[in-house]
């Protein structure tokens, strides 16, 4: 009964598939290059998806939606999300990947992200919208680690979405309600597993904010996410999770701790791939002392004197794919927080400041 879901992620891998979506009665879909795709002209039967959530754990009487991982036959392991919608059963499968890409080959800045990740201590936030390669960029991030340098390195992750590799470094990867209850309890946990570099997936709430930054002053790097548009609202967002009593001393903890942002885009190419739009900015100087004071307003007017090497805005990413023909002008326009800026910099007027 699970010979035609297996088969059909199968295909969908070998056709760099991102996700597979099967519905009970319906063709199933995969995402892949951004774009979803039927996969071929048969639809999945009821018995079928019921098979399947039975496989997975889950039962369509007392479950109306249930996470799990599933390792097929040819021994891909997936990440899977069991669900109803109108009656019919659903299941969405991303794929764990093992094959993962090298910093320059995802169009991240290699030479910036390695100074970072060579720190002894201290906070780096990969940041952006749901489905903006965040995962696929902190990946990245730990395999040049664990390919470089001898590091014991913990992860806490919701879920799990690519399997990481041991070379120099030991890896421990953990999912959060497989492994551990909760990114907080699986950070605290992780202080006493000797860990030299923490990954959280996502901070989400106070309780992981404060023990990520205690991680920090305790002498760990700690690397994770947050859903932010822009570099200067991570900061932003950060401190709103701790209660007002309590942010003076989380400023100047951060203001410490923080090494740098990248906040990412992911956007469609010409050629029909995607490509990453970057803003990043390394924590030095005046930024340590307008964290340390509130003032994290006063980022964005930073980063509006111009690009260094150190502080990139999205415009200037943005531009520099449209010049070198990468992404499309309506493309371009659409990931600018200010299409008017966009177009005084293509009319080559000012650098872009508001």
């Amino acid at each position: 009964m699970l010979e035609i879901i297996e088969e059909i992620c199968k295909v969908a891998v070998e056709h760099g598939a991102e996700d597979v979506f099967l519905r009970s009665d319906e063709i199933p879909n995969a995402r892949i290059g951004g774009q979803i795709h039927e996969l071929g002209e048969k639809c999945i039967t009821h018995e079928q998806m019921e098979a399947f959530w039975a496989h997975c754990g889950a039962n369509e009487d007392s479950n109306k939606e249930r996470d799990v991982s599933w390792k097929s036959p040819d021994q891909m392991r997936y990440r899977v999300n069991c669900f109803k919608s109108m009656g019919s059963l659903c299941a969405v499968l991303r794929p764990l990947r093992a094959d993962i890409k090298e910093l320059a080959e995802l169009g991240l800045p290699e030479e910036r992200l390695t100074s970072w990740l060579t720190r002894k201590n201290g906070l780096i936030l990969v940041t952006g919208a749901t489905g903006c390669g965040k995962s696929t960029s902190l990946a990245a991030c730990l395999s040049w680690v664990s390919k470089n340098l001898s590091k014991h390195i913990i992860t806490v992750e919701d879920p799990i979405e690519y399997l990481l590799k041991s070379d120099r470094s030991m890896i421990s990867q953990r999912q959060v309600g497989v492994d551990t209850e909760s990114f907080a309890c699986g950070l605290r946990s992780a202080l006493r597993q000797s860990p030299d570099v923490i990954l959280v997936g996502e901070i989400r709430d106070y309780e992981t904010a404060r023990v990520a930054l205690n991680a920090c002053e305790t002498g760990h790097l700690v690397v994770s996410t947050l859903h932010s548009a822009n570099v200067a609202e991570t900061a932003e967002r950060l401190i709103s999770m701790f209660p007002a009593d309590e942010r003076k001393s989380a400023l100047m903890v951060l203001s410490k701790q923080l090494i740098g942002v990248m906040c990412q885009k992911l956007v469609a190419t010409q050629q029909g791939g995607m490509c990453v739009l970057l803003e990043h900015i390394q924590n030095s100087g005046v930024l340590r002392k307008w964290i340390q004071e509130g003032e994290v307003g006063k980022i964005s007017e930073f980063l509006e004197q111009g690009t260094t090497t150190e502080n990139v805005r999205f415009i200037d990413s943005i531009m520099a794919a449209y010049r070198q023909g990468i992404i499309t002008e309506e493309v371009a326009k659409g990931s600018c927080e200010d299409p008017a800026v966009f177009e005084r910099m293509k009319l080559g007027v000012g650098h872009g400041s508001r």
